[in-house]
């Protein structure tokens, strides 16, 4: 990721810069192109006429386009790079989701720069640093030739509104949150056959002790012996074993205990209800959840929140073969409750249950679990929004801060009726319905099955908004993209302050 140093205003800042390139904003105005707060100096520079020279080079201000110009010596820079930040709200307001994303069109315009200086920070600070640092992530562990490195270093110009301590506190922050993201988009990245239970285990212990974190990992004969019958039967048919991760941050004066679960099935297959080879490689990423709520317990630690987190991480491979198991079967769950298994592709809420249940134990003030769980939350929401479940209040605060953050949520229903649909004619409950409808739905009945009684609950299905399989966009690259760590980090900084 690039170095991000604070600079002073844009006005003091351009007089004395090092940078190669100068990042400013640009709006669709209500007359055409117009230029966003902190590009006034930078316009100075070229007589005022720099709406009218990027306009020539076919600049409209819409999101995130860029538009790269060059200074022939007027400013210490050599290339003025204008990116879009789209129609202005009703009161001029430009919205953080923009300038993240128009911050992060800009970073990755930016590969192969020594060092930039971004005025988009004047516009909103957060959101800028934010985009900046997710923009400029590239996954390279594998590739002989790395091509463009990231922008190396990026001044970040201090806003006028706010002192330099507030602004320093909130550089550290949105930093943090950006390298949270990119630590789950690299477990994400990281191909199944280097990351499986036991690696992935042993990347989150070494995170864990850089940082303070109690740390549990059990093995497959510990997962039997406590009768963790969901995650030993997803886990078996593959020869590397499940693992059930626990990992506990808890900072000074806890105002509140969250218990945080995240579905880790490194690679799925569908086992022996196996899938369509087409696109099944995309099944690499069936543990964003896991990923995701690893990078977030990290993050509570470095970010120091008053609270205690505890986080669950239920690890395995589902793969078919002589030792998998079978459509018909009936696994005892951690806790007592048996189900019928159906479809064994319907696996990640057998793996979840078992984690809910013992996250339970630990009488948390509220649970939040997420997870790439249903094919059904991309057909009925798309790629970009999460569907979110749970108890009612605590499901449209979670919504609500998703939405805020930019990673976008929204609120779903969990209909009584859908619960009779899950009935078994052997054990307790079955993993599928026998219909195709409210698929997303059913997996959220599914899980409050397992939920303990009266405690503030959430579910974020990130099956589509976890893996970007199309063309980059904003700060969003091709492969994992880190939801729903802003989302969880909105949360955990609400409740510590809110209760």
């Amino acid at each position: 990721m690039p170095k991000l140093a604070l600079s002073e205003n844009s006005d003091a800042a351009l007089a004395k810069t090092k940078a190669e390139a100068l990042v400013i904003g640009t709006v669709q105005g209500e007359d055409g192109l117009a230029l966003a707060p902190g590009a006034q100096t930078v316009d100075a520079a070229f007589d005022g006429k720099l709406t009218e020279i990027l306009g020539s080079l076919g600049a409209t201000g819409k999101a995130e386009e860029v538009v790269k110009l060059p200074t022939l010596g007027r400013t210490a820079a050599a290339v003025v790079l204008a990116v879009g930040l789209g129609k202005p709200g009703p009161d001029g307001e430009i919205e953080p989701e923009r300038v993240r994303r128009a911050s992060g069109a800009a970073a990755r315009a930016l590969a192969g720069t020594g060092r930039a200086l971004t005025t988009l920070s004047e516009v909103d600070l957060q959101a800028a640093v934010e985009g900046t640092v997710m923009g400029a992530y590239t996954f390279t562990a594998y590739r002989s030739e790395a091509g463009d490195a990231p922008v190396s270093t990026v001044d970040v110009a201090s806003p006028a509104e706010g002192t330099a301590k507030q602004h320093r506190a909130t550089l550290k922050a949105a930093t943090a949150i950006a390298e949270a993201v990119t630590t789950a988009r690299d477990f994400i990245n990281t191909p199944p056959n280097d990351l499986y239970p036991a690696s992935f285990a042993e990347r989150a212990r070494k995170l864990a002790e850089a940082n303070g974190l109690d740390f549990e990992v059990l093995d497959e004969k510990q997962l039997k012996r406590k009768g963790f019958g969901g995650i030993l039967g997803v886990g078996g048919g593959s020869s590397r074993q499940p693992r059930l991760v626990r990992l506990a941050y808890k900072g000074s004066k806890p105002v509140k205990k969250v218990a945080l679960v995240g579905k880790g099935i490194t690679f799925d297959s569908g086992g022996i209800s196996i899938k369509p080879a087409a696109n099944m490689d995309h099944m690499t990423s069936d543990m964003s959840g896991a990923a995701g709520v690893l990078a977030s317990v990290v993050l509570a630690a470095k970010l120091k929140y008053p609270l205690e987190v505890i986080a669950y991480l239920p690890l395995a491979e589902n793969l078919p073969s002589g030792a998998a198991y079978r459509p018909g079967d009936v696994l005892t769950m951690y806790g007592g409750k048996t189900v019928e298994v159906l479809n064994t592709d319907a696996e990640g809420r057998l793996v979840l249950a078992d984690a809910i249940v013992r996250a339970g134990e630990d009488d948390p003030d509220y649970l939040i679990e997420t997870s790439t769980l249903t094919g059904a939350q991309v057909v009925a929401l798309g790629n970009r929004t999460a569907g979110i479940m749970g108890s009612d209040e605590f499901r449209d605060r979670v919504a609500t801060l998703a939405r805020a953050t930019g990673e976008g949520g929204w609120a779903m229903p969990l209909p009584e009726e859908l619960r009779g649909e899950l009935d078994s004619r052997l054990a307790d409950l079955a993993n599928v319905t026998g219909q195709r409808w409210g698929g997303m739905l059913v997996a959220g009945v599914f899980l409050r099955e397992f939920v303990p009684a009266d405690l503030p609950w959430a579910h974020i299905d990130i099956a589509g908004p976890s893996f970007n399989t199309g063309s980059p966009w904003g700060y969003t690259g091709k492969g994992g993209t880190g939801v729903p760590v802003r989302t969880i980090a909105a949360v955990l900084a609400d409740i510590a302050e809110n209760g």
